[in-house]
């Protein structure tokens, strides 16, 4: 774990940017600063898989490969899924009324002591375990 601040990104906050939805500037700001001061920005793999599927879904394969050209274009650290991750995501599932890649999002802030970048209302009931940059 790192003193410097970093922040874990939700599928939502993500979409909204790449589809260039209301608020989408607050999260370019939020990529400037942490560019600027050289922070550390996380996707999760189960959150990955999420963009995947949506774009797709929503707006074909060429979108989709745009998506993750533009992930990695960023400077995402992907973060892995291991079995460590998925048992303390399970728990929080059964604790709390969100969805499971949300659990994962929630994993990964706590771990990593990271913000959650999200405009995802499902956080407000997890919002007293983890710091929340909304959007």
């Amino acid at each position: 774990m790192s003193d410097k601040e970093c922040y874990v990104f939700d599928s939502f906050a993500l979409l909204k940017l790449f589809q260039q939805e209301s608020g989408c500037e607050k999260i370019v700001n939020l990529l400037e600063h942490i560019k600027s001061h050289k922070l550390v920005k996380y996707l999760n793999a189960i959150n990955l898989g999420e963009i995947i599927y949506i774009s797709k879904r929503e707006f074909g394969e060429q979108y989709k490969m745009e998506i993750l050209a533009s992930i990695e274009r960023l400077g995402f650290t992907i973060l892995p899924t291991p079995n460590e991750l998925i048992y303390k995501a399970a728990e929080y599932k059964a604790q709390y009324a969100i969805s499971y890649a949300d659990c994962f999002v929630l994993a990964e802030a706590i771990e990593h002591n990271a913000v959650i970048v999200t405009g995802d209302p499902e956080f407000k009931k997890v919002e007293t375990l983890a710091n929340i940059f909304w959007v």
